[in-house]
């Protein structure tokens, strides 16, 4: 499983960063804490993606 840096979830949902920021203080978006830097896990970034990608469909 890789880890992604903020920035790279940036780049990969076009965000800024006190979106993803948010998105993670909000618990949508699952990530990790190693000593001072966040990480956010590739599955879990994909999750994200398909639980909007859900909600779109049903709206």
């Amino acid at each position: 499983m890789d880890l992604l840096t903020v920035p790279q979830v940036m780049a990969r949902l076009q965000l800024g960063r006190t979106a993803v920021y948010d998105l993670i203080r909000t618990r949508q978006l699952a990530s990790i804490t190693l000593g001072r830097a966040r990480r956010i896990p590739t599955p879990a970034l994909a999750d994200f993606i398909h639980t909007r990608l859900e909600e779109e469909a049903a709206a």
